[in-house]
């Protein structure tokens, strides 16, 4: 995520006027009734922490665990700013967050373990998926969405039988077979999970890359257990690249709109932003009246100048666009003060040092 990531980890980036990426899969937790949900992060691990807690503790149905900080965090109303939590064992992919954090993962008396990631932009209730699950008798079931085939090769592609068990699991194939995705969040039976784990541990660490994807559920695949797929419905997005970030927040402007208004979660600071269709745009702070801002999202906070331009662009929180200057098909970073036009995505030109004032 280059420049994005720069201040701050990943599921704390901004999105859609309105939250940041980590709070789409917490809300569907939420909306879900999930019992609990474990936090397992590494980079910039007391900040995601303290967002957590600010904005999702407290739901009676739905337990937050901050795992090996749990106690910690729980006695000290969490992370003062700016002093990191102590440091986790070193991870080299997500199966090892599983295996690292397995006394707070595989509880005693559960039987299902629901992985998600904090980057995903979706809307879902996964009671149905885990419904399913369990009336399958399936070791997991994977989330999957049909993509154009030119597309594929950027995810995990799938291929199923007619009864929608898995038969192979091909991350990023470069020549794709099937226009069906792995849609990066799978329901696990715990006992089915722990036995796939312990065997490729048990081979040493230079023998697998220690990832769910291409190690965990091809090894399941590969001994015949079964690996079922449910179909995901409505709109799904990895938001992976500043590019896919820039035209999915875009994305989100279409009418019908993928996600309701309603349905995008709140957490950033003030108003609600509101959808404009004259203008195409999502609007977290009014631009001055002979400001320019067509197909965009304007972030709470950010300021545009008289007359300035936006143009399919994206502007974060505490962003300037200054008076007059034009901006199109690009993204202003938060905390910069942008002084000359800009026009892309090229990371040089969204550096802040590219025609800007850098952040504070």
């Amino acid at each position: 995520m280059g420049p994005l990531t720069a201040r701050t980890c990943k599921p704390l980036v901004p999105y859609a006027a309105s939250c940041r990426l980590v709070d789409f899969s917490l809300a569907n937790a939420v909306r879900s009734g999930l019992p609990e949900v474990v936090l397992l992060s590494l980079h910039r691990e007391s900040d995601l922490v303290r967002h957590v807690l600010a904005h999702w503790d407290g739901h009676p149905d739905t337990r937050l665990h901050f795992g090996p900080h749990d106690r910690l965090v729980r006695s000290g109303g969490g992370p003062a700013p700016g002093r990191p939590l102590p440091e986790r064992p070193a991870e080299r992919g997500t199966a090892d967050a599983l295996l690292a954090n397995a006394e707070h993962l595989f509880a005693p008396g559960a039987s299902d373990l629901l992985v998600q990631h904090a980057d995903h932009v979706y809307v879902f209730d996964y009671r149905p998926m885990v419904a399913a699950h369990r009336a399958s008798g399936a070791h997991c079931t994977i989330g999957v969405q049909r993509v154009e085939r030119r597309y594929v090769k950027l995810f995990g592609m799938v291929e199923v039988d007619a009864g929608l068990r898995v038969r192979a699991l091909v991350e990023k194939p470069s020549d794709p077979t099937s226009d069906l995705v792995f849609t990066a969040f799978c329901l696990f039976r715990i006992d089915a999970l722990q036995e796939v784990l312990r065997e490729l541990a048990a081979g040493g660490d230079d023998h697998w890359q220690h990832d769910i994807s291409r190690d965990v559920l091809p090894r399941m695949i590969a001994q015949g257990r079964p690996v079922r797929a449910f179909p995901v419905a409505g709109y799904w997005a990895d938001i992976g690249t500043v590019d896919r970030y820039h035209a999915e927040q875009l994305k989100l402007l279409r009418r019908p709109y993928p996600i309701p208004p309603g349905m995008l979660p709140r957490t950033l600071r003030g108003a609600a932003p509101r959808f404009v269709p004259a203008s195409g745009s999502l609007l977290g702070t009014e631009p001055p009246g002979d400001a320019v801002v067509e197909q965009s999202v304007l972030h709470p906070g950010c300021r545009i100048g008289r007359g300035a331009r936006v143009l399919r662009s994206v502007v974060l929180p505490g962003a300037t666009v200054a008076r007059g200057v034009t901006v199109r098909d690009s993204i202003v970073l938060a905390g910069e003060r942008l002084t000359a036009d800009r026009e892309g995505l090229a990371v040089s030109r969204i550096d802040p040092g590219h025609g800007s004032v850098p952040p504070r």
